[in-house]
């Protein structure tokens, strides 16, 4: 371990600034990206820096060695890493989602995965086909799980999983819809399986891992998001999981964006395009394509960090997160990773047969941001489901 490591064990210092260390690491970050792309997650040499500054516990409560962030400065903090290289974003922002956990749990697990060791990770993936039969003290495991974002250097992964009781039948809910309970798993406990080969996004080493009839004792499992079930009386656990991914991974595509069009304006100083006499930056179709594109970004940011504030004053209000207040973010975080991907399109476009070469900034960034847009937060139909709630129609939607 690294001096820098040892220095960092137990409480981030209180006055140490995410968004300033993102910006420190990011020269490293760009240059370190072909080297995660070609080994398909992020290089030791990325890892330790994110570790040494602890920004996987941006999240985290101080207590665990983090740095107890609010949303806003979490979406500021993400914005840079993506900027730099989106893959090392998106594999910090899905930790830190994960890391919300350690507010339904027990103070105990929490030291375990997190307050003990200063490189403690926690990540999970997508719910192929996976059960957690209950047996004494907690359940036998065995199960599937997909898009394993980062989870080769995580310390431990999730599953998420249908209980099956005693008799075989399967736990449900009021609504009679099966209980999901995600099981808390150390790392050696996991089998991989190789298979994210994509077009973007390519050094998440997003694989499916699997266990097979595995005991997991009732403390290392947890049910997110419930009030009975909270641990950390903090106002920011007022906040679901959901609220953490949606504004990471929209600040994710807003990243992306905000890198591929300065990067175009840094072009337009010098590039004159083939068959004309003027740069790019002379042209008033491109005076006016910058500015439209550069409100775009910035209005669908500015909506993101409205919604937030307006969470923020909600929790304070009445010491929970409404329907509408979700409802808001929802619209906001879904509709900032459309709108990036567009203003993505645009840079990408201008910049003419100059992005299509591996040795230019534009090629990687869009492809991430395509890969990033088809992810569960960017789908389509949640702007359906705003919009019934706009109507007075009941929502239910497990991604508000």
């Amino acid at each position: 371990m690294s001096a820098a490591l040892e220095l960092n064990r137990g409480i981030a210092a209180p006055s140490a600034d995410p968004v300033a260390l993102a910006r420190e690491i990011a020269p490293l970050l760009r240059a370190e990206a072909p080297k995660n792309e070609a080994l398909g997650q992020l290089t030791p040499t990325v890892l330790e820096a994110l570790h040494e500054r602890g920004l996987y516990r941006v999240l985290l409560p101080k207590h665990l060695g983090g740095y107890g962030a609010d949303l806003t400065t979490f979406v500021r903090f993400m914005e840079t890493l993506a900027a730099a290289d989106a893959s090392t974003a998106w594999c910090v922002g899905q930790a830190s989602g994960c890391s919300m956990a350690a507010g339904y749990v027990a103070p105990a697990v929490q030291a375990r995965i997190w307050g003990d060791d200063p490189c403690g990770v926690l990540a999970w993936g997508f719910l192929l086909e996976a059960r957690a039969k209950v047996v004494p003290g907690g359940y036998r495991v065995t199960g599937r799980w997909g898009f394993g974002s980062g989870g080769h250097h995580a310390t431990w992964m999730g599953g998420h999983c249908h209980i099956e009781q005693p008799d075989g039948s399967l736990l449900q809910d009021a609504n009679g819809k099966p209980v999901e309970r995600t099981m808390l798993i150390p790392q050696a406990e996991l089998s991989w399986t190789s298979n994210w080969n994509v077009v973007g996004l390519r050094a998440t080493g997003s694989d499916h891992y699997s266990v097979t009839d595995l005991f997991v004792p009732e403390a290392f499992t947890v049910q997110r998001d419930v009030d009975a079930n909270r641990t950390i009386d903090l106002p920011f656990y007022r906040f679901s999981t959901t609220s953490a991914y949606s504004t990471g991974f929209a600040a994710v595509s807003m990243g992306i964006a905000r890198a591929m069009l300065d990067d175009l304006k840094a072009l337009a100083q010098s590039k004159t395009p083939s068959h004309t006499q003027r740069t790019l930056r002379d042209s008033p179709v491109m005076h006016h394509l910058v500015a439209e594109n550069e409100a775009k970004l910035r209005s669908a940011r500015a909506f993101v960090l409205e919604t937030i504030r307006d969470g923020e004053d909600c929790i304070a209000r009445t010491g929970s997160l409404d329907l509408d207040s979700k409802v808001m973010m929802r619209l906001a975080t879904t509709t900032a990773i459309k709108r990036a991907k567009e203003v993505a399109e645009f840079a990408y476009h201008e910049a003419g047969a100059t992005a299509i070469f591996a040795a230019n900034p534009f090629e990687r960034r869009m492809r991430d941001i395509h890969a990033s847009a088809q992810q569960v937060q960017g789908r389509t139909g949640h702007i359906e489901i705003c919009g019934q709630h706009f109507l007075g129609l009941g929502v239910a939607a497990r991604f508000i």
